[in-house]
C-alpha cells in the first residue's frame, strides 16, 4: 500500500506532502519512506504499548501506520479550518482588504489535501472487508480506520466549498465597494459640476451680461454656487451617496 503523509505548515499556510510505502508478507513488514514526516515512529510507538496487536502479525503493523497517517490527516484538517475561520472573519470584517489571494492560496493548499485523501478512501474501505490470510479480529479496527478517513474526506470536502463560499462572498463585496466608490466619485462631480457651470457661463466674457455691473453680482454669484453645492451634498448624504 503506498499512502500519501501530510501536515500543515501553520506558518505558511501550506500543506506539505510525502509518501509511504508498505510492503506486507506473511512474515514481515517493510516501510518506505519519502519525506521528513515519518508516521512509522509512532506506529511503532502504538504497537509497543498494545502487545497484544503483535499477535496480529504484519497486519497489525499496516494498520498502525494507516491509522497513524489518517490521524494526521485528521490534525491537519482541524488546522486548516482554524485558518480558513480566521480568514472568513477578516473577509467579513470593516476593514477594505483584498483577500483574494489569501483565499486562492487556501484554496490550493486544500485542493493538495484533497488529492492526498480521496485516493486513500476506497483503499481504507476495502481494507474494512474479508481478505483471505488476514485475521478476523483486525476488521473492527479497520472499520474505525475508514470511519476516520470518511469524516476527514468530507470535512476537506467541506473546506473546499467554504472557501469557494468565501471567495465569492469577498468579490461580492468588493463589487459594492467599487460601487460606493462610483457613487461617491458621481455625487462630487455632480457637486462640482454646478460651480462650473456657472463660472463657465459668467467666463464667456459677453459685453452684455445680467448683473456685471452690479456691486453684489460676484457675492450673489458665488452665493447661489455654494447654496447649489450644499444642497446637493445634503441631498447625495441623505441617500447614501456620500
Amino acid at each position: 500500500m503506498a499512502l500519501k503523509t501530510l501536515w500543515y505548515v501553520r506558518d505558511g499556510c501550506e500543506v506539505e506532502t510525502g509518501e509511504v510505502m508498505v510492503f506486507t508478507g506473511p512474515h514481515f513488514a517493510l516501510t518506505v519512506r519519502h519525506g521528513p514526516a515519518d508516521p512509522t515512529g509512532v506506529a511503532a510507538g502504538r504497537l509497543g504499548e498494545d502487545p497484544q496487536m503483535l499477535r496480529f502479525g504484519p497486519v497489525a503493523v499496516l494498520h498502525a501506520v494507516l491509522d497513524t497517517a489518517v490521524d494526521s490527516y485528521t490534525e491537519a484538517a482541524v488546522q486548516v479550518r482554524t485558518d480558513l475561520t480566521a480568514l472568513e472573519r477578516r473577509v467579513f470584517s470593516a476593514e477594505r482588504e483584498d483577500f483574494t489571494e489569501p483565499i486562492y492560496s487556501l484554496k490550493r493548499e486544500v485542493l493538495e489535501f484533497r488529492d492526498a485523501v480521496q485516493p486513500l478512501v476506497p483503499v481504507v474501505q476495502d481494507f474494512a472487508g474479508p481478505h483471505a490470510g488476514w485475521p478476523e479480529e483486525m476488521l473492527p479496527y479497520f472499520r474505525d480506520v475508514a470511519d476516520h478517513m470518511h469524516r476527514t474526506d468530507t470535512e476537506v470536502r467541506s473546506l473546499d466549498e467554504l472557501l469557494n463560499s468565501a471567495l465569492d462572498a469577498h468579490l461580492a463585496r468588493v463589487g459594492t465597494w467599487q460601487n460606493d466608490d462610483m457613487r461617491r466619485i458621481s455625487a462630487w462631480a455632480a457637486i462640482l459640476a454646478t460651480p462650473t457651470l456657472v463660472a463657465g457661463i459668467y467666463g464667456m466674457n459677453f459685453a452684455h451680461m445680467p448683473e456685471l455691473s452690479w456691486t453684489y453680482g460676484y457675492p450673489l454669484a458665488v452665493a447661489v454656487m455654494a447654496g447649489a453645492c450644499a444642497l446637493l451634498h445634503r441631498t447625495f448624504r441623505r441617500n447614501g451617496w456620500l
